[in-house]
């Protein structure tokens, strides 16, 4: 069963998850795009569902203004989940042949090797493909340092072809051999967005 795509979103605080199988997402998402409901959030979800969907969906734009509030319970949050989750595609549009400030402001809340149990998929989204190295030599970069697995090539996804299936067929098809088996979802999963 494929998670139904978040509407709107919706933040459980630690009390309201404790003991919740949500807490470990199968499939965590991370969206750097400053525009809420981006390409990049599509292309990222639409990722997601080749890998049985998201459990949680992070779409930072929602929480630019916490992303430099150190005390921010709600960032804090969000990085714990994160970091509980098996699997978590990091999705953002090309900046300056680059990922995202608004990404990078989050990814620093993680500590050294806050990232060692989980496997990212760096996604990138650009308008021509003159930057596709760009989440390979950027993002795949980062995500290394703060210790994720990541056992396939990153992905880049021209704007104009982020709604087409096989903008990431070729790419699921060498990739899904690399992937984590992640556990059967469970029927009645619930979609956390945040």
């Amino acid at each position: 069963m494929t998670a139904p795509r978040p509407s709107s979103p919706l933040l459980r605080s630690s009390e309201q998850r404790r003991g919740d199988p949500v807490l470990n997402a199968r499939v965590a998402v991370v969206v750097g795009n400053p525009k809420p409901r981006s390409r990049t959030y599509e292309s990222a979800l639409t990722l997601a569902d080749r890998l049985g969907g998201a459990d949680l969906v992070v779409d930072l734009a929602d929480h630019a203004p916490e992303l430099f509030d150190w005390d921010s319970s709600t960032v804090t949050d969000l990085v714990e989940q994160v970091a509980g989750s098996l699997v978590v595609i990091v999705a953002s549009p090309t900046y300056k042949a680059t990922y995202t400030g608004l990404l990078k402001a989050f990814l620093d809340r993680f500590p050294h090797q806050g990232l060692g149990a989980v496997a990212a998929i760096p996604l990138m989204l650009g308008a021509s493909p003159a930057h596709s190295l760009a989440p390979e030599l950027g993002l795949r970069q980062v995500l290394v340092e703060l210790g994720a697995s990541v056992p396939t090539r990153a992905l880049y996804v021209l704007d104009a072809e982020h709604a087409e299936p096989a903008a990431y067929d070729a790419w699921f098809a060498t990739a899904q051999q690399h992937l984590p088996t992640l556990p059967t979802a469970p029927e009645t999963r619930q979609v956390v967005s945040a």
